[in-house]
């Protein structure tokens, strides 16, 4: 291929390159949620499996109904943060494009 057909494929490699790159970072990293000030913490990776889960062991004592409400803002918390560096990272190697409104990579 010539032109500008054939720069437009090899910007698309590498975009897809950088896009695989990208994801195998963020699959890498770890985050903590937490939740009611520290007392229940979940860590999870970021391919959104749970790690590890710490609880103040009052809590079930004082309130079982709120550890388990805890437990579930924890996980809601890590799940957001691990979306949040999913967007920056990824969001990153898509500036500068002129994708229409709304598109979203991937897909």
């Amino acid at each position: 291929m010539k032109g500008p057909l054939a720069g437009l494929m090899q910007q698309a490699q590498r975009m897809q390159e950088d896009m695989k790159r990208a994801q195998d970072e963020i699959a890498q990293m770890e985050v903590t949620g937490q939740s009611g000030g520290g007392l229940v913490s979940v860590r999870m990776s970021g391919r959104h499996e749970v790690r590890g889960v710490t609880i103040d062991r009052k809590l079930f004592a004082d309130d079982p109904e709120m550890a388990e409400d805890l437990v579930a803002a924890a996980i809601n918390d890590a799940v957001n943060k691990i979306a949040g560096l999913s967007q920056q990272k990824l969001g990153n190697l898509t500036a500068g494009m002129n994708l229409p409104a709304g598109f979203k990579l991937p897909f």
